[in-house]
């Protein structure tokens, strides 16, 4: 068959998703650590009048296509990271404009990414997926006169090594540019283009992508530089971020073979790059240039920072300025809420979340963007859920995420603690409470922001199996008690070392998440028609209940451990049966919160419901001096230390600027940030679900300290904006409220449509208006 030509297809022939393409790859040897780029191409000529052409893209690793030059969309680390042993996404270009009469070369770049780069824990391990990185691309051309043509990946296509010398998500990316980076023409003896070779049939099912792909969503510019000795450069991006540094440079044949080399880090310790909280990633690009002009950012590796130091830069320091930017990357999804006060310190803790959820959006949810970890730990997302879907619009992003849940699961029902999942000895597998409850939670936390039953139809096998073994797990006394939890992971006063050693009962904290899941399963099951399944759960958790009360509450209302977060989940979760244990509950939180100066006692499970909590209870002014508070441990604490995330520990900084010795300790971890939520619904006034029954209740509550807030959401039936101001001991509140939305203030006042003023009397301390 002529190299050239294409498979051409009759008039009428549909163009469809139908692959005929075959993963192709480079050499045979397995990939080993700093392996090259592997660059294939093919030639060809349409051969008519093009009405329409398409791309069909994947790899095994990370991909970037190009045709006659130019690159094929704005995705980055494409197809991102699914659980490959089941799913490998795939996304289709309108690539119609790129083409061109006469011969064109369709030719891709594809690196390691997850799929055979280093992963994990302790510098993690390679070819976790397989040990040849393979593409798999096919080119749909549609002519004028109704007639298509194709062109997949097989053995005509040529391939070499690319420029880029080695590519890794956690140690950077090394560029020679002296190395062949053209598509057309030949490619140079010292290396031969070689025909591609099969790679085998895909490990999981192809589907297409519907989750918006990574892409630069920002640029930011440096707000300030040091010269550091050696000739360094330290840049100060003001923000903490995920993303990658781009070069821009003019050509200049004397610096042939020069080598600029770039580090990140988030903060800085001592006037340099704090390196260790990276652990062993080691964050590091490298250029070598050719004389030729440079646009140069990394393809296959992002990194967490805000301080870039550059070592070998060529120019004089005034071209920094406008030669080096940052470049943020994260999943492009629709930003869909907003608030804002007139606290700086609030705003900036509020910027911090958003910060944190973008840095941790990378194709997947994670934990932390920089060091050698990055992955979708399921008790964050559980945490953060709500909050997520108030910021953005993560449907997708999420629902994507919760296939692969469901994918990994192990048939008696096991989550793994992170999705996708590894291997990892430090982490052998055990049921998770909180962790594992993201199976249930978040569907359930999807359906009530969107009103679509969809992911609670996907998920509702895998909520089922969760459930089925948790509740399996039940004892004589009717609770759940394995010997190991998480419970209320990384309690302020738990050692660095030990972030399980909470003074909360673990097991009272588990059995309390499950009698919340076995509730969502009895609503979820409702909700789908499920109704015998219904009736099951719900008695399931009132039967857990009665035992978690026998157990855990003493006569006198006092619970088990006597921490904020255990009445906080009493609260929260409505575990309390008489009014009387629940105002006992409320008066021991407040008591609780008030001996520790509304300073943070709660960990991982209490933080995000410590102030709903105070609230829920009548001590609403609790809630606000917890949040306004600026010691160590609080949410505002690393606002003074100039987080422009949210950190994994209250003090991943110490006050003397150190870092925490801790082997954890990063800045930027957005399961704190849970606390967003809160501020959307309390502090702004905007409660709104939209399932089962779409419903907004305005019900702002001021704090001392912040007199005014504007908080605005976007809804299936439109935006909502509530905004509120303190005049003395009124409250005025105005909203804005579209069309046919149900919506009501704190009295249970129906409020119209459109924009509308109220006042109500607002004395403070703890009191609701009206």
């Amino acid at each position: 068959m002529n190299p050239n030509t294409l498979t051409r297809q009759a008039a009428g022939s549909s163009t469809s998703t139908t692959w005929a393409a075959s993963y192709i790859t480079g050499g045979q040897s397995p990939r080993g650590e700093g392996e090259p780029a592997l660059m294939f191409r093919r030639q060809f000529e349409p051969s008519g009048n093009i009405a329409s052409a398409r791309l069909l893209l994947t790899a095994r690793g990370v991909v970037e296509a190009f045709i006659n030059g130019t690159k094929v969309g704005d995705d980055l680390l494409a197809p991102g990271w699914t659980s490959y042993h089941h799913r490998l996404l795939w996304r289709s270009h309108d690539v119609t404009e790129l083409l061109s009469e006469g011969t064109n070369v369709l030719g891709a770049l594809v690196v390691d990414g997850w799929y055979a780069g280093r992963l994990g824990f302790g510098g993690g391990e390679r070819n976790r997926y397989g040990d040849h990185i393979a593409l798999l691309a096919q080119l749909e051309i549609t002519y004028h006169d109704g007639t298509t043509e194709q062109l997949g990946t097989d053995q005509t296509w040529e391939w070499t090594e690319g420029a880029i010398r080695s590519s890794s998500l956690y140690d950077g990316e090394t560029v020679d540019f002296r190395r062949t980076r053209q598509w057309h023409g030949s490619w140079p003896e010292a290396q031969p283009a070689r025909l591609a070779v099969p790679a085998g049939e895909g490990l999981g099912v192809l589907e297409e992508q519907i989750a918006p792909p990574v892409r630069v969503t920002d640029t930011l510019h440096h707000t300030s530089r040091v010269l550091l000795s050696n000739g360094r450069f330290l840049l100060d991006f003001g923000q903490n971020i995920t993303g990658r540094v781009r070069i821009r440079l003019n050509g200049d044949a004397s610096l042939t073979g020069h080598r600029i080399r770039l580090r990140h880090a988030e903060v800085l310790e001592n006037g340099e790059l704090a390196v260790r909280p990276l652990r062993l990633a080691a964050q590091t690009d490298e250029i070598v240039l050719d004389g030729n002009a440079v646009d140069w950012a990394p393809m296959g590796t992002v990194h967490g920072f805000r301080y870039v130091e550059i070592d070998g830069w060529p120019t004089p320091e005034n071209d920094l300025g406008q030669s080096v930017v940052a470049e943020v990357m994260h999943t492009d999804f629709l930003r869909t809420g907003w608030f804002g006060t007139d606290h700086p310190g609030v705003n900036r803790l509020h910027e911090n979340i958003v910060w944190s959820m973008r840095g941790n959006s990378v194709a997947l949810p994670t934990d932390c963007p920089q060091r050698d970890e990055r992955l979708g730990w399921t008790g964050d997302v559980q945490l953060f859920a709500p909050t997520a879907v108030f910021l953005y619009d993560c449907y997708q992003f999420l629902g994507s995420w919760l296939r692969d849940l469901a994918a990994e699961q192990h048939d008696d029902g096991y989550v793994p603690l992170w999705i996708p999942t590894l291997p990892a000895k430090e982490w052998p597998p055990f049921f998770a409470s909180v962790w594992g409850d993201a199976a249930v939670i978040v569907p359930w936390t999807l359906y009530e922001a969107t009103g679509n039953a969809e992911v609670l139809e996907q998920q509702y096998q895998s909520m089922t199996q969760w459930m089925t073994a948790t509740t399996g797990m039940l004892g004589g006394d009717g609770l759940w008690t394995q010997p190991f939890q998480f419970g209320d992971w990384l309690d302020p006063a738990a050692p660095p070392e030990n972030p399980a050693a909470s003074d909360t009962d673990a097991h009272l904290v588990a059995n309390a998440y499950l009698i919340r899941c076995c509730r969502i399963m009895a609503r979820t099951a409702t909700v789908l028609g499920h109704l015998s399944d219904a009736a099951r759960w719900k008695q399931l958790a009132e039967e857990v209940n009665t035992s978690w009360i026998r157990t855990y509450v003493q006569d006198d209302g006092t619970i088990t451990g006597d921490t904020a977060t255990t009445y906080a989940l009493a609260l929260v979760f409505d575990l309390l049966p008489t009014e009387a244990l629940r105002q006992r509950a409320g008066h021991r939180l407040a008591a609780i919160v008030r001996a520790a100066n509304h300073t943070i006692t709660t960990g991982f499970v209490g933080t995000p419901i410590i102030c709903d909590a105070l609230t829920l209870s009548g001590n609403h002014e609790d809630a606000g001096k917890l949040l306004l508070q600026e010691s160590c441990p609080s949410w505002l604490y690393p606002v003074t230390m100039g987080a422009t995330t949210v950190w994994e520990r209250w003090d991943s900084m110490l006050p003397d600027g150190t870092v925490n010795p801790g082997d954890m300790t990063s800045f930027n971890h957005y399961a704190l940030g849970a606390v967003g939520s809160w501020l959307h619904r309390v502090i702004g006034g905007l409660d709104y679900v939209a399932a089962p029954e779409p419903r907004l209740i305005v019900n702002p509550r001021p704090v001392q300290g912040i007199t005014t807030a504007r908080t605005s959401r976007n809804t299936p039936h439109g935006t909502v904006t509530v905004q509120w101001r303190l005049i003395g001991n009124l409250l005025e509140i105005t909203t804005d409220l579209p069309e046919g939305l149900v919506a009501q203030d704190g009295r249970g006042v129906p409020l119209p449509a459109g924009r509308s003023t109220f006042t109500t009397p607002w004395p403070g301390t703890g009191q609701q208006p009206g």
